[in-house]
């Protein structure tokens, strides 16, 4: 195998040598220090002094090397604006084509400026990680966390691309005025950067390879990351070509309207599901079960679907849509049939047709990486509005009537209209759904076999440049299946392979990752707590009917977009993500502390309060902490059958269906203890991963 320095030498531009950074130095001195403390005569103190030292000029040297290079550029494209104005006059036609070249050229510089940032942000980030691995000492989670918002910071300059920016913008007008000449008046700032459908092809390239380089955090990525789509690679051209062939927006469309009629369907009962236990002779509590039961048949659903995704995605649809179609049936017909067993055996059909996987898994398969992103966030959108829309749905369905027999009541018509909606999401699904063809895939995926790629292990989100941007680069680099010299990485075969069983899967799973589902397991055990029993509190403490329960519930869900919104936008750039963590899982053990029945009378204000800090809180948390496990996952769990998704959605599935038995146990000591029995398990889970936080994560500030 061919070491990764003598790739990397291999991909230098010979100009430019000498302003890469130094990866045979530095590779060098880590393995010195590691002999140096192994022989006891060096402090790992002072190694680490000295490396993040010698790695400030090394990125120092590049970083003025690329401004340097910038500037050359922008005087260029000034050069070429003057020698523009005067041939604008003349029209001379061949000059002009000329000039259109050389602004072509200056495109074609750039694009290598941009080739050589990521080389050595690829090189960096190895020998971050070899030193992590040869010391013992977690350099990176030091090195990043201290330079990356830091005024003055290297880092920033040089991931944050505002030069390189500016000459694209400069490049992306001149051009356009050039193609624009015969007639047109229009600038490109006079319209949106998606409708300039004709720009020149240098340009696209560019900016392909700026947003390779360019990872911030914005509400788009911070929505998308509550979806758990872990991307494997950045894609060759080639491969982006795949993906487009694959690629039907119906197809796309039709996954998001699942996602959001399965939310609805999961939440549209939760403000009756206590008047319908009582209806048919059981009591209110109950209803955690009724509630529960389809979150525990998605236990087993999520990964045969996870499995048939592998092979179709419009079959597991079609099948998703026939059971929810006939588990709605008979939950409605529970009620003229005064059967409990039919009702939860309903809902249990409704869990067994959970396609979530499927609706991952097309977005992570088919959908193009440049709409990657947005597709993730429209995945997260559609649940949010779906848990909004489920609530308001049944405050709505306030009608009490009798047609040939059936019972249409608030307790029925959550089961007939999901039943009609999922038959006429059927008749759209058959008639408009375009299988992807699964030959692309197959050699997508034996070509991407041959490729390496590292697990994240960085949390602060400034290094998302640094860890995942370069990964296209990377490819080239190590196609041939390069391995470091000292055979301290694994094959690249191994490193891709993915996990076989449920149980290769969790030992796969690291300490950081772990902790992670624990405290993903917290949030939706807290958060299906407060969902779940809010009609019987309500009814118990305030008297509140189904339509107040159900306003209570949609307000709750329309909080989800707003917050992220801010999250996204603007505390996830003040704050580094496992700080935003920690804080959240405090204000969501507070909203629970706020909740607890202590103080009589209990006051519609004290559990309103309560309710939105704990929901809040917890949403925010969850975007956070599946940010922070897409980092930290190996990349093992980015493909196959168990992959992180699936792990992810098993642990919230599994707190869901706890915190419902935990409801219907509490229920047996009396609707008076119901609140605070089930707020105390809530409490001591959040506690325990507040401590699971602080020992994973040993500096937070």
């Amino acid at each position: 195998m061919v070491a990764f320095g003598k790739k990397l030498k291999q991909r230098q531009y010979p100009e430019w040598q000498r302003y890469y950074i130094n990866y045979k130095l530095m590779k060098k001195n880590v393995r010195q220090y590691a002999q140096q403390i192994q022989g006891g005569t060096e402090d790992r103190r002072r190694v680490l002094k000295e490396f993040s030292r010698m790695l400030d000029y090394q990125i120092e040297k590049t970083v003025l090397f690329v401004l340097q290079e910038q500037g050359h550029l922008a005087s260029r494209i000034e050069a070429l604006g003057e020698e523009r104005d005067a041939l604008m006059q003349q029209l001379d036609i061949p000059r002009m084509q000329a000039l259109r070249e050389a602004y072509r050229s200056v495109g074609q510089d750039l694009l290598r400026l941009l080739h050589f940032v990521e080389i050595n942000a690829i090189g960096l980030r190895k020998i971050l990680k070899k030193f992590d691995k040869r010391i013992g000492y977690k350099i990176t989670d030091y090195y990043v966390t201290t330079r990356s918002n830091h005024p003055y910071s290297q880092l920033q300059q040089v991931f944050k691309h505002v030069g390189i920016g500016a000459v694209v913008g400069a490049l992306s007008r001149n051009l356009a005025e050039f193609q624009d000449h015969r007639g047109s008046y229009l600038s490109i700032y006079d319209q949106p950067v998606s409708a300039l459908a004709l720009q020149d092809p240098v340009i696209d390239e560019i900016k392909d390879a700026v947003e390779r380089l360019t990872h911030s955090t914005n509400f788009l990525r911070f929505l998308g990351q509550h979806a758990l789509i872990i991307q494997e690679d950045l894609p060759r051209p080639s491969e982006e070509y795949i993906e487009d062939q694959r690629y039907h927006f119906v197809s796309l469309l039709l996954n998001l309207v699942n996602t959001f009629l399965y939310m609805v369907n999961t939440y549209i009962i939760v403000p009756t599901a206590d008047d319908y236990s009582i209806s048919l002779g059981a009591a209110a509590t109950l209803c955690g079960v009724v509630i529960g039961s389809m979150a525990f048949a998605q236990l087993i659903s999520s990964v045969y679907f996870s499995a048939w995704s592998n092979r179709s995605y419009f079959r597991p649809l079609v099948f998703s849509s026939i059971v929810l179609f006939l588990g709605n049936l008979m939950y409605a017909s529970a009620y003229d049939l005064h059967s409990l067993s039919i009702l939860i055996v309903g809902r249990i059909l409704c869990g067994l047709g959970s396609a979530r996987a499927v609706n991952r898994r097309y977005i992570s398969d088919c959908v193009p990486l440049k709409t990657r992103l947005q597709a993730s966030a429209g995945f997260v959108s559609a649940s949010a509005l779906g848990m909004a829309a489920g609530p308001a749905l049944a405050g709505i369905l306030q009608i009490n009537k009798s047609f040939f027999g059936i019972t249409l009541n608030q307790s029925t018509l959550p089961g007939w209209v999901m039943a009609i909606a999922w038959l006429v999401y059927l008749l759209w699904l058959w008639i408009s759904f375009k299988e992807p063809v699964r030959d692309y895939e197959d050699q997508a995926a034996e070509a991407s076999n041959k490729a390496q790629k590292e697990e994240h292990t960085v949390e602060d989100g400034l290094t998302q440049p640094l860890l995942l941007s370069s990964q296209s680069a990377e490819k080239v680099l190590v196609e041939d299946g390069e391995q470091e010299a000292d055979g301290s990485e694994e094959s690249a075969e191994e490193s891709r392979k993915p996990a076989n069983s449920i149980v290769e899967a969790y030992k796969l799973l690291t300490a950081p990752v772990k902790v992670q589902l624990l405290i993903y397991f917290m949030l939706k055990y807290a958060m299906e707590i407060l969902l779940s029993e809010s009609s019987v509190v309500t009814a118990y403490y305030f008297h509140w009917g189904t339509s107040s329960v159900a306003i209570f519930l949609a307000l709750l869900g329309l909080t989800v977009l707003p917050v992220n919104v801010v999250v996204g936008n603007y505390i996830s750039n003040m704050f580094e993500d496992r700080q935003i963590l920690f804080a959240s899982e405090i204000f969501t053990c507070l909203g629970v502390l706020i909740s607890f029945n202590v103080i009589f009378p209990y006051s519609v204000a004290q559990y309103v309060c309560g309710a939105f800090i704990t929901f809040v809180s917890a949403e925010v948390l969850e975007g956070v902490n599946l940010s922070l496990l897409s980092k930290v996952m190996s990349s093992r769990l980015a493909r196959g059958t168990y992959n992180g998704g699936l792990l992810s959605t098993e642990a919230g599935t599994l707190a869901r269906v706890v915190a419902d038995v935990t409801i219907t146990l509490a229920g047996y000591l009396g609707q008076g203890l119901l609140l605070n029995v089930t707020l105390l398990p809530t409490m001591v889970i959040g506690i325990v991963s507040i401590l699971a936080t602080l020992s994973t994560y040993n500096s937070l500030f």
